[in-house]
């Protein structure tokens, strides 16, 4: 049904009983916060896009034939996400348990241990393997026993990039690789191992498969976290930040909107 003019009329007589007075508090409010919520919203929104851009890149190149990891320096990101195969034999006596890693509500480790490459001359070239979560024994001042195959093996795995940024509680790190060996780390901090150890060490770390033969799950836990395991979680937070910014200027026109007398 159209409006008739009279409609028109009235909706016009009803406005012109109200004028807009914005107050100075208010109006500052407004300035300060509507662009602050539209910014956490656009962060979470780039975080899940992000993620989900990390996901294809992993999807795609999971999909690719492996790629043979040798004593050659390698680029990290042209390595990222790509299948690999490499030979060598493993280093525990260079083991890091990477502390506090939480499977089905269990506190455990991630054990990388140092893999010396196969054809290495000198000191070698070592690429540090992720094996898997371990449950933490009952008393956590306690150092897991993890058996590790010894000789020359094969593995297959998956390059990643480490992260750089970390939060942690101490900077517990080794002054040489003559310095007393640290087994439990906070997070897996590549630039502190290289640091720590006197043989080139590649940029990446190689995460191993479930069904990986030379090194069998045994005690392993080997489900990696996909790239875009939380972008919905970053998409909820993002439509909420939009959402107090929407609620946010309702309110500043319906507190400055006020009635004539």
């Amino acid at each position: 049904m159209c409006a008739t003019p009279s409609s028109f009329r009235l909706s016009s007589i009803a406005m012109a009983r109200y004028s807009f007075r914005p107050g100075l508090l208010p109006t500052l409010a407004m300035l300060i916060l509507l662009p602050l919520l539209i910014n956490l919203g656009l962060w979470q929104y780039g975080k899940a896009e992000r993620k989900q851009i990390l996901q294809e890149t992993l999807d795609t190149h999971s999909r690719a034939p492996a790629m043979p990891l040798t004593t050659t320096p390698v680029d990290a990101e042209t390595l990222r996400f790509h299948r690999v195969t490499l030979r060598g034999e493993y280093e525990p006596t260079r083991q890091i348990l990477i502390d506090n890693r939480i499977y089905h509500e269990r506190a455990g480790y991630h054990v990388v241990t140092p893999f010396r490459l196969a054809g290495s001359e000198g000191q070698g070239v070592r690429v540090l393997i992720n094996r898997g979560w371990i449950p933490a024994p009952a008393d956590h001042r306690s150092i897991p026993v993890v058996t590790t195959p010894t000789g020359q093996i094969e593995l297959t795995g998956l390059a990643i990039v480490p992260g750089k940024k970390f939060f942690t509680l101490s900077n517990a790190t080794p002054a040489s690789a003559n310095a007393e060996w640290q087994p439990v780390w906070e997070n897996l901090n590549l630039q502190r191992f290289r640091e720590s150890v006197a043989y080139p060490v590649q940029p990446v770390v190689i995460l191993l498969g479930a069904d990986t033969i030379n090194d069998p799950l045994g005690d392993f836990v080997r489900e990696w976290p996909q790239p875009d395991d939380d972008s919905a979680k970053n998409l909820g937070f993002a439509y909420q930040w939009f959402g107090f910014a929407g609620t946010l200027v309702i309110i500043y026109l319906v507190v400055n909107l006020k009635k004539l007398s």
